[in-house]
């Protein structure tokens, strides 16, 4: 497969990543995701409706406001593929509909998309490489998330 010229070769791992290459891979998806939208305990009631709903799920997250939304998606690679996953970002405009949730009229769309993946062996803290080369550590992507959905609300309004 060839890649387009003005995007970099993905990262690849050498032959196939080795078991603990992949659970240092998941531990970064995870933390990132407990910065986005942390786990809630579960409670009786109903919680208070807040400006930036977080809705969590095994492999995501997606931060809602009222007329605007980031969603946060790790697709994680096949056993033997060299590479280990892909993390997408995406800003919507709109309410995203989730799993489960009743179907909307007006659909939310995509207005911008980043694509992310591990970087084969950080000597920083940035472990994540966007395609236009740009590299982020877990918290520099929490924060670039929460700015895109800042963005997003305010472009809404």
């Amino acid at each position: 497969m060839t890649m387009p010229a003005d995007q970099p070769t993905p990262t690849q791992w050498g032959s196939t990543p080795t078991s603990r290459t992949r659970n240092t891979v998941q531990r970064s998806v995870n933390a990132l995701l407990d910065d986005l939208a942390p786990e809630r305990a579960l409670t009786r009631g109903e919680e208070p409706k807040k400006a930036v709903e977080l809705h969590r799920t095994p492999t995501g997250c997606v931060l809602q406001a009222e007329k605007a939304a980031v969603s946060v998606s790790w697709f994680s690679g096949s056993g033997s593929d060299p590479l280990i996953g892909e993390l997408q970002v995406l800003v919507w405009s709109g309410v995203v509909s989730r799993r489960g949730s009743p179907k909307r009229r007006e659909g939310a769309t995509v207005v911008r998309e980043l694509s992310l993946r591990p970087i084969e062996e950080p000597n920083t803290d940035r472990v994540w490489r966007a395609t236009d080369s740009s590299e982020y550590s877990n918290l520099d992507l929490a924060a670039l998330c929460n700015k895109l959905l800042g963005q997003q609300v305010a472009r809404s309004e």
